[in-house]
């Protein structure tokens, strides 16, 4: 841990909504990684938080020195991030979209009472599915800058489509430059063209390069359909939004973002790439983008904002 991680896990508190397969893994990793000198558990089943947060707590004494509990939201007046995983989750067979009727109605009573407990506005990482939808929805109810109300977004699709490329040219798949925008679902859009490794193009042809970006792109529905959820990799992504907010590190991250300056399509929370720091976007950035790479996304945009429409208030 830098002397920044550090001084930023000494005084800092991360609140993580919902204790069920994505909660519970990400509070593990947000501990293994000592992002903050506490993590609290919030779950509608308190039981289930206390037990989670019990049995972390056990193994205190071999991770170092953060301190997990289950809470309250009451917990979040003094929170430097609310991490919300709590809603219904996919099943096989399922696409993310119709989670939409139940995790709405669920997101806007979870953020209502976070910003009750609230003095100031913090940060909120949304990771609830579909999160470009949930993420808008959040956003709306908060009455926050959007630039405090992000979604996880396609980071992990671009992990999953960089580890797919490391593993195609035998390299590691960190050294590898790919970015996947849009939709966190089946209208997302892998940059095929901006595809680097050591400001190299890859050897792995196009076709081989879009093939590989359809199985990232179903890749959590493969793991759904073997183990019945996603966890571990999704709870990765989040620490990493985490430790780049808590460590103000101006990393470059594919996050759900308000879009709302497109032409072509009204406002909308999607993902693109976004400088995270310590008031959470920093700055969004403007890829740039081939004529066929926008029409895409715009595609994805509009969707997402149909998708969205009959939920915001």
């Amino acid at each position: 841990m830098t002397v920044n991680a550090q001084a930023a896990a000494a005084a800092s508190r991360i609140v993580v909504v919902g204790a069920g397969a994505v909660g519970a893994a990400t509070a593990y990793t947000l501990m293994l990684r000592q992002r903050a000198a506490e993590i609290v558990l919030i779950d509608i089943e308190t039981e289930k938080a206390r037990g989670e947060a019990l049995d972390m707590q056990h193994g205190r004494v071999f991770a170092g020195g953060t301190n997990v509990r289950h809470g309250s939201y009451a917990d979040c007046r003094m929170a430097d991030i609310v991490v919300v995983t709590a809603g219904r989750s996919q099943r096989a067979g399922q696409g993310r979209d119709v989670l939409l009727a139940d995790n709405s109605a669920l997101t806007q009573s979870i953020v209502s009472d976070v910003v009750a407990h609230t003095e100031t506005p913090g940060i909120l990482l949304m990771a609830s599915n579909p999160v470009d939808a949930i993420t808008h929805i959040a956003w709306q109810v908060s009455g926050w800058p959007a630039t405090r109300v992000l979604g996880s977004g396609t980071s992990l699709d671009s992990a999953r489509f960089r580890d797919l490329i490391g593993r195609a040219e035998n390299v590691a798949p960190h050294s590898v430059e790919a970015e996947v925008y849009g939709e966190h679902g089946d209208t997302q859009r892998a940059i095929i063209d901006g595809v680097r490794i050591a400001g190299v193009s890859p050897a792995t042809s196009v076709g081989t390069l879009e093939s590989l970006a359809d199985d990232s792109m179903r890749g959590g529905y493969e793991v759904i359909n073997a183990k019945g959820n996603t966890c571990y990799a999704v709870a990765l992504a989040i620490d990493a939004i985490c430790g780049a907010i808590l460590n103000d590190d101006r990393s470059v991250m594919n996050v759900s973002t308000l879009v709302d300056n497109w032409p072509e399509t009204a406002e909308v929370y999607m993902s693109l790439p976004c400088v995270i720091g310590r008031r959470g976007i920093e700055r969004r950035i403007e890829p740039a983008l081939s004529e066929s790479d926008r029409a895409a996304l715009v595609t994805s945009a509009r969707m997402l904002r149909q998708r969205v429409e009959p939920f915001l208030v």
